[in-house]
């Protein structure tokens, strides 16, 4: 049986929370005052943010110091995750690589690796991008078709194909992906964990506009692209592995910090104590949304604790990521539906506006069902591996 989860925070904690709330009113910029990540100029502005808070040792509290960390635990990271989202800090433009590829590089990298990639990371001087998705393989990331070949003369490897939906892939400097080494292999075998420098001759972005016309995504072709064997994660072969450690993380605790929920849901809150409009039955409406998103973003925080303690205990991450991804998208829709149903007409203004925020936040959320692997394939992972039923 689990020990009981203490909701209550150390006298060590506390102080740990203290200072970081005072080191972010200090420096963070305020709401909303950086352009936005996916232009030129607002990656290179949150890069600089992200670069203040290296320098003091806050962009990735719980690494290693030897790494650019603090080495406080996976909890201190939540409270830090806690005080960030209060003040609306900026989005973390290095989020691929310091909660995606980060938990990978520490699980499966080697100590060369580690040095060399992990300290650019923490200081945002090199920021990653990911190289997931295909034209043909969308959610079915076991039929990628990219493949690599070993190189004769140079002793690496040449990659061919295309990736599609590459985040940060307009403007990042390095991608993490896989490619076919084997392609007689079976699905989920013969795949390879490659980290590649997307300035090599070969490379070539083209960024794609999103739904508000911003480029936060970009197909990536490779043709003929050489890297090296230290550019290899993992085994040759085994990058299946190291890939669902990746997603792990995506779907699990590193990606999505409850507060980030929590802290909308609170706004919400918020704004419905400022639009109360007296109409009875578009209150009740209201209120039960208002309740509902609430009450999901805090049963996410709880859940989120259990998860922490648990692997603090000895234990792991399993498909229970699965349904914890599940949950965080539809929470993250469920908030922001509920403000524009308060706003009503003026949810439609898009700007600088004080409601701006509830319109980008929900043209955001669209996607979570479908980035971090479908809600639909989760739910299959749900149902086959936690639920023990037979495969559809």
């Amino acid at each position: 049986m689990d020990a009981p989860m203490d909701l209550h925070g150390t006298p060590t904690q506390e102080a740990f929370r203290a200072e970081a709330r005072a080191w972010l009113e200090a420096h963070a910029p305020a709401p909303r005052s950086l352009p936005s990540l996916d232009t030129a100029s607002g990656f290179e502005a949150h890069r600089a943010w992200e670069a203040e808070m290296a320098a003091d040792r806050w962009s990735v509290v719980s690494w290693p110091e030897e790494y650019g960390g603090r080495g406080v635990g996976i909890l201190e990271w939540l409270i830090f995750e806690e005080e960030y989202w209060k003040l609306q800090a900026p989005l973390r433009v290095s989020q691929n690589g310091i909660f995606l590829l980060a938990p990978t590089l520490f699980e499966f990298g080697t100590d060369e690796q580690k040095s060399r990639f992990l300290p650019p990371m923490a200081a945002a001087t090199e920021i990653w991008c990911q190289g997931w998705s295909e034209p043909d393989a969308g959610s079915d990331l076991a039929g990628i078709r990219s493949r690599a070949r070993r190189s004769e003369t140079e002793g690496g490897w040449v990659l061919t194909g295309q990736k599609t939906w590459a985040s940060r892939g307009a403007f990042a400097e390095w991608c993490f992906g896989l490619f076919r080494t084997d392609p007689e292999a079976e699905r989920h075998k013969g795949l390879t964990y490659f980290l590649i420098d997307m300035a090599t001759p070969g490379v070539t972005v083209r960024p794609i506009p999103q739904i508000d016309g911003e480029t936060g995504f970009a197909e990536l072709f490779f043709e003929e692209v050489f890297v090296p064997d230290h550019l290899v994660l993992g085994e040759v072969g085994k990058g299946w592995n190291v890939a669902m450690a990746t997603a792990g993380s995506e779907r699990g605790l590193s990606l999505r910090s409850p507060a980030r929920y929590t802290e909308a849901a609170n706004r919400l809150v918020d704004l419905y104590a400022e639009r109360f409009t007296g109409d009875p039955d578009r209150t009740r409406r209201s209120a039960d949304a208002v309740a509902a998103a609430w009450m999901d973003a805090e049963a996410y925080r709880l859940n989120t604790l259990w998860t922490a303690t648990r692997v603090l205990e000895g234990g792991a991450v399993g498909p229970e990521a699965s349904a914890n991804k599940i949950h965080w998208s539809q929470t993250d829709l469920a908030i922001h539906r509920a403000a524009l149903d308060l706003l009503g007409p003026t949810a439609e203004f898009h700007g600088d506006g004080i409601d701006a925020p509830w319109l980008d936040g929900y043209l955001f959320a669209l996607a979570g069902p479908i980035y971090a692997g479908t809600n639909e394939i989760q739910r299959n992972v749900v149902a086959e591996r936690m639920l023990g039923l037979p495969r559809a």
